[in-house]
């Protein structure tokens, strides 16, 4: 009896043990009175008092997209930062990577300050924190967006959007921040943990030199504990620098240095991290990371969205939707969806075109045949009937010549087809001297068709191919 209920305390401790401080701790939302009001729970000013933070020290919010995961970190009376609580984020938009322009649906990347005007405690989406982007960084660097958000109801277009219970705890978290007399609060905004192994899985990453940049900043506070002061000049970001000089975003840097305890603390940093790097590269050789689009991320949790309002999208992680594949399946892949995303645009536009074709209830347009080649067609497909010359109706003897069907001629060759039987004349010629009546107007079709050199090449025949005629005194001989 005894063993079982250790066997059971121990099941239920593992069980918390797996739980996060959010799923302990969720705010009934029923019974908040005045959401910019709200008062912390007991059991985060507890773990405060655990850790030797004051209620108003200051904090610090730090994003991992890859993971899904937004953290506060808070002074302790050393004014070193500590993990206070981790959050899952419940939808970001987009990829891994910066947001570069309005509507892009990227939610940024990079260090913002957060000021108290930033707070929005009147949001459509239950309260917010504007991120401030574009931050001097991005603005030198010509990128463009608004209304970049730390926000409720878990729906995003570029934000990062918590649940109304988990936004309730942070916008008290800064609000006390910023009363204890914290002039801004540091948003790091990383793709992923920047570890030797994270870094060596997305080294073939398009962003992996924007990504480094930011490293360093992400480095030094791993190693001081302590948000770094950010500075921008030649358009990229400089951490923890001293200098006499002024830092122009778009200008040339002034000289730096770095302070000697930080720099020989990084340098043993370094010196390990290069290690990892090293043998995370041995262990991914010949493998890259697939990173998932935005609907493959929903795709794995779209059974969350049962029940709830269509503007609840949570979009899960990019750990558990992407995966490591070998380089040659990743280029079949990439370019698969590259053939069904332009197949996608040609269906849309053909879709666009027949309905501005159609507007206005007009029926749609069918393709006619050419009318140039129709008569020539039909001309070769039921040709005229040969009509008989005058003079033949008192001719018994004479063969009834039929006309010849149309045949196409190559260009290069001269027409050879013979017209009609010739007619002749009203007065008695020789026969090298010949005159054609005029045809009948009737027969225009059949005169279309044929040649136009027939009388000419009929007339240079030799004279033994010439069919015989009765003379026109004979008529009237038998």
């Amino acid at each position: 009896m005894r063993f079982r209920n250790l066997v059971a305390t121990a099941a239920i401790a593992a069980a918390l043990a797996g739980c996060t401080n959010e799923t302990l701790d969720s705010v009934n939302l029923s019974s908040v009175k005045s959401k910019t009001n709200y008062e912390l729970s007991g059991k985060i000013t507890a773990k405060m008092s655990e850790l030797g933070m004051q209620k108003t020290s200051p904090i610090a919010l730090r994003i991992f997209k890859e993971e899904g995961t937004l953290e506060v970190w808070k002074a302790n009376t050393a004014n070193r930062f500590q993990l206070l609580k981790s959050y899952k984020i419940c939808a970001w938009s987009g990829k891994l990577g910066p947001k570069v322009k309005e509507g892009d649906r990227q939610a940024p990347e990079g260090f913002y300050p957060l000021f108290p005007h930033q707070m929005n405690p009147n949001s459509n989406y239950y309260l917010a924190i504007n991120t401030g982007f574009p931050n001097t960084y991005d603005k030198a660097n010509g990128r463009s967006g608004t209304h970049l958000m730390i926000h409720g109801a878990c729906s995003s277009s570029g934000c990062y959007s918590m649940t109304d219970e988990q936004i309730i705890e942070i916008f008290a978290l800064a609000r006390d921040a910023f009363k204890g007399g914290q002039q801004s609060v540091q948003l790091q905004a990383f793709p992923f943990r920047m570890t030797a192994e994270n870094m060596a899985r997305h080294r073939d990453n398009p962003n992996i030199e924007f990504w480094k940049m930011l490293k360093t900043g992400y480095d030094q506070f791993e190693v001081t504990k302590r948000p770094p002061e950010v500075n921008v000049c030649e358009r990229k970001y400089v951490f923890n620098q001293q200098s006499d000089g002024a830092f122009n975003p778009m200008g040339q840097c002034p000289a730096m240095s770095t302070p000697p305890a930080l720099q020989v603390a990084m340098a043993s940093f370094e010196k390990d991290y290069q290690r990892d790097y090293d043998k995370a590269l041995k262990k991914y050789e010949g493998m890259v990371w697939y990173e998932p689009t935005e609907a493959e991320r929903k795709a794995i949790v779209a059974d969350q969205r049962k029940g709830r309002e269509l503007a609840y999208a949570p979009t899960g992680t990019s750990l558990d939707a992407g995966k490591l594949m070998k380089v040659s399946d990743l280029e079949k892949k990439l370019a698969d969806q590259k053939a069904a995303e332009e197949a996608k645009q040609a269906a849309l536009i053909q879709k666009e075109a027949l309905e501005k074709a159609t507007r206005g209830g007009a029926s749609v347009p069918v393709p006619q045949a050419s009318p140039i080649e129709r008569p020539v067609l039909q001309a070769a497909i039921h040709p005229a009937p040969a009509r008989k010359s005058f003079w033949n109706l008192f001719s018994a003897s004479e063969p009834e010549v039929a006309a010849p069907a149309p045949a196409v001629q190559a260009p290069e060759q001269p027409a050879t087809a013979q017209s009609a039987a010739p007619q002749p004349a009203a007065n008695q010629q020789p026969a090298g001297d010949q005159k054609q009546a005029p045809a009948p107007a009737g027969n225009n079709a059949q005169v279309a068709a044929a040649p136009a050199d027939n009388s000419q090449a009929a007339a240079e025949k030799p004279a033994a191919e010439q069919p015989k005629k009765r003379p026109f005194w004979k008529i009237w001989g038998n």
